[in-house]
């Protein structure tokens, strides 16, 4: 193991495939967050589901008897605009392939949501995505607009298996427009720079928790964090093995975490 675990000071925590997938909650997951109270570990929940705002985890926690903060939750869809108005402040019109949860947080942070002439074209999960939003997309791409991604996860994972994510979007958009996307979400580092503001620990003593090795593991390990990769997702021990950045730590689920940690001490 190439991670001493009674040294950490945050975690990052992904939701689907971690936490739970589709809408099975997976084992452990109650116990886990009393450790990581009783052990005073800070943590945010990063997740690159555009579809849901923070009060999404909130709720569903809640309903397994876990209580957090919205403060303590990050979405792709809440840090879009975040990251906008902190990197392109000249940004003000976007073009948006999205669900509500995108358009909500880009209307409350005062973007305008224009079907032409867009300062940037702004992209997450669409579930009722068409050939003509593509097409306007990829106009404006060509036109001169920037192309942000919320994320570039090529499937989601689901009860019924993996179905197209957000980057099945965005390499149409790639393909026909040659301009390679802004990635806000996981492997991004807006992602995991915002979430280190949240958790206030420094990059060396904090841990992206994760079961995706092409965002939570890559990209954690991009910005300087430990990482750690549970197999009850999307990854599995085989492709961890071959990846070209091998997770600090892999464990089969939580509870096997909550107990190497725990030795630890």
């Amino acid at each position: 193991m190439n991670l001493k675990l009674q040294h950490l000071r945050g975690l990052l925590i992904d939701l689907d495939g971690v936490l739970w997938v589709g809408d099975h909650a997976l084992a452990g997951v109650a116990a886990f967050f009393s450790f990581l109270d009783a052990h005073q570990i800070r943590f945010v929940l990063v997740s690159n589901n555009a579809t849901r705002r923070a009060e999404y985890p909130v709720v569903r926690l809640g309903e397994m008897g876990i209580v957090i903060s919205s403060q303590q939750v990050l979405t792709s869809a809440d840090a879009a605009p975040r990251w906008l108005r902190h990197s392109l402040p000249s940004v003000k019109k976007v073009f948006v392939i999205g669900e509500r949860a995108l358009r909500d947080a880009l209307h409350e942070a005062q973007f305008e949501m224009v079907e032409q002439d867009a300062d940037a074209v702004i992209v997450g999960l669409d579930r009722q995505l068409t050939y003509e939003k593509l097409k306007r997309a990829t106009l404006e791409i060509r036109r001169g607009a920037k192309f942000i991604a919320t994320n570039t996860d090529r499937t989601l994972p689901t009860e019924q298996g993996l179905t197209p994510g957000t980057g099945s979007l965005v390499a149409a958009l790639v393909a026909a427009t040659d301009v390679e996307p802004i990635i806000i979400g996981k492997p991004g580092r807006p992602m995991f720079d915002l979430a280190l503001e949240m958790t206030g620990t420094a990059p060396q003593e904090t841990a992206m928790l994760g079961d995706r090795l092409d965002t939570d593991i890559d990209g954690g390990a991009a910005a300087g964090l430990k990482t750690i990769m549970v197999l009850t997702g999307v990854s599995t021990r085989a492709e961890a093995e071959q990846n070209g950045v091998k997770p600090d730590l892999l464990v089969e689920d939580l509870p096997t975490l909550i107990q190497i940690w725990a030795d630890s001490y």
